[in-house]
Order: C-alpha cells, then sequence, then structure tokens
C-alpha cells in the first residue's frame, strides 16, 4: 500500500502491528512509544520528511485515550500532577515543533539531535535505578515490587494537596509532595526537545519525575501520557497550521498511516497499561533503559556512515 504523504509503501498490516509491540510495553513507564516508532519510521520506512514528527503525534493522539482509561479505572491518575505537566510542556512543545520545521530538516543532524536526547533520558534511569538499588533489596512492595505483591493494600491514590504551589498524595502507605513550579519549568524544558522530536513531551517527562522528583513509576505513567496526548494535540495543530507557510515542504501529519499507527498503539497500549501492576517497577525501569540504549545507538551508527 502506498501513502502518498508520506511517500511510504508498506503492507497496510505491519504499523498496526509494530504499534502494537512497542506501546505494549512502553506504555508500563508512562512512555507511548512514539519515540521508538520514529526511527522506525525513518529508518525502516524512509520516511524523513518533517511530517514524520508530526505523523509521530498523531500516532499519540489515537493511541493513547485506552492507556489513560486503564489508569483512571484503576484509581491511578493523579490528576493535578497531570494538568501540571500540561501546562509546563505545552508552551515548550510548540516552541519545539517550529525549530523542527525552521532549523533541523536535515534527516542526518536530526538523527544526532535525537540519540543525545535518547542517551541522557537512559542515563538518568539509570542513576535513578542505582539511587534505588538499596531500597529494593529491602523488598519494600510499594517502591521496588509490583503492585500484585502488594495483596489486599489499596493500590489507588489519595490526593492530599492541591494548589498552585504543592501537589501532595499517598500511594501504598508512602506519602508524595511535589513542586508545582518545578515541575512546570521541568515539562517546559523537555517540551521543548519532545516538540522536536515529534514525542510530544510528555513522553521524555515519565522518566523525569521518576528520577529528579522520586515519584513512582505507578503513579507517574497516567499523568504523562495524558500529558503527552493533550500536546500532541496541540502539535498536531500546530504543524498543520504550518503546512501551507512551506509548501515545499512535507509539515503536516501522513493521516492514514499516523492513524494505523494508533489503532495498533491503542490496543498495546491498554494491555500494557492492564498488565503494569504486575510487573515490579525496576524491571519496567531496566526494560525502557535497554530499548532507549539500543536505540540512541543505532542512530549514531547511522549518523557516523
Amino acid at each position: 500500500m502506498f501513502f502518498p504523504v508520506s511517500g511510504v509503501t508498506v503492507d497496510p498490516w505491519i504499523p498496526p502491528l509494530v504499534a502494537f509491540v512497542i506501546s505494549f510495553f512502553t506504555s508500563m513507564g508512562g512512555i507511548s512509544g512514539a519515540f521508538l516508532l520514529l526511527p522506525f519510521q525513518m529508518s525502516v520506512l524512509g520516511y524523513t520528511h518533517p511530517s514524520v514528527s508530526s505523523t509521530n503525534q498523531l500516532y499519540n493522539i489515537v493511541a493513547i485515550p485506552s492507556g489513560v482509561y486503564r489508569y483512571w479505572k484503576e484509581g491511578r491518575m493523579v490528576w493535578p500532577l497531570t494538568w501540571a505537566v500540561v501546562l509546563g510542556t505545552l508552551p515548550g512543545v510548540l516552541i519545539g515543533a517550529f525549530v523542527r520545521v525552521t532549523g533541523l530538516r536535515d534527516p542526518r543532524n536530526f538523527k544526532l539531535f535525537a540519540a543525545a536526547v535518547i542517551f541522557y533520558i537512559a542515563g538518568k534511569m539509570v542513576m535513578d535505578l542505582i539511587k534505588q538499588q538499596g531500597t529494593a533489596k529491602g523488598g519494600s512492595p510499594g517502591k521496588s515490587g509490583s503492585l500484585a505483591a502488594s495483596g489486599n493494600q489499596d493500590t489507588s491514590v489519595t490526593i492530599t494537596r492541591r494548589d498552585f504551589k504543592r501537589i501532595g498524595y499517598s500511594f501504598q502507605g508512602e506519602q508524595y509532595d511535589v513542586s508545582v513550579t518545578g515541575i512546570m519549568i521541568l515539562c517546559f524544558i523537555v517540551g521543548i526537545i519532545g516538540g522536536i522530536y515529534g514525542i510530544g513531551g510528555g513522553a521524555i517527562v515519565a522518566p523525569f519525575l521518576v528520577t529528579f522528583f522520586g515519584l513512582p513509576v505507578y503513579t507517574v505513567a497516567g499523568a504523562a501520557l495524558m500529558g503527552t496526548f493533550v500536546t500532541s494535540v496541540a502539535g498536531v495543530a500546530f504543524y498543520t497550521a504550518l503546512a501551507p507557510l512551506y509548501p515545499k515542504l512535507s509539515v503536516a501529519p501522513d493521516w492514514i498511516l499516523g492513524i494505523l499507527f494508533g489503532l495498533g498503539g491503542m490496543a498495546g497500549m491498554y494491555l500494557g497499561a492492564r498488565c503494569q501492576k504486575f510487573v515490579p517497577a525496576k524491571v519496567i525501569k531496566w526494560m525502557l533503559v535497554v530499548i532507549l540504549f539500543g536505540t540512541a545507538a543505532k542512530y549514531v551508527v547511522e549518523f557516523l556512515k
């Protein structure tokens, strides 16, 4: 099947299958999987136009609601955290989208930039795992074990504070308290990166929230996915609005290809969110680290060729 917008020729069952497999695993860590779909589109399908970023964000729009619904149904959506992520990330994503169109058109340079971003995220996650090694040895199920290991203990989130300064909530007997300003500043910075990379910004936020703010991955995942969804809607709208200004450049998303990816991601994300509570947090993090380092290494190799 030929997709005229992207110039890609591929069997229509391949995009949803690839998206399903990727999103099943990455959604457990609050990441939509768009950051892995990008190298697949660029390196395997040969889709290197700037519109690959907006197509990636279209995938997020279609796929993410199923995962968010599952986390909400299980009572693990921290809504005050979600809106702080959205308000911080949204302006950054719009700036990043503009930079992608005007300053990072060369696919070779874009791959090097993407590799640097992914290496940084992976390094931060490794640092977080090392710091938590002592806790993991102590066998605390709320921090290093799976939710299923907690028996009859309540696994839902209870909000204890929500105002313009702090967000507080309790989860599995632990109390968490974070600065709204700190989260918004961090999300603004990574939102710029996410807008350039075409993953909505919220995807990069998840590892940072776990690393810098010490929040449990079980409560961060839903907020990060929702943040990615909202900012991806804005990203697609922004790329579409920019398209008429660059008539000789492919900027707007490939709607058919993006929807096919999204349908596979929708199923994978729901199942991933459903299975997350049965998987230890450190296993989820190490899984993401391996994927991140492998993807970044591939980009570096391709840049050096």
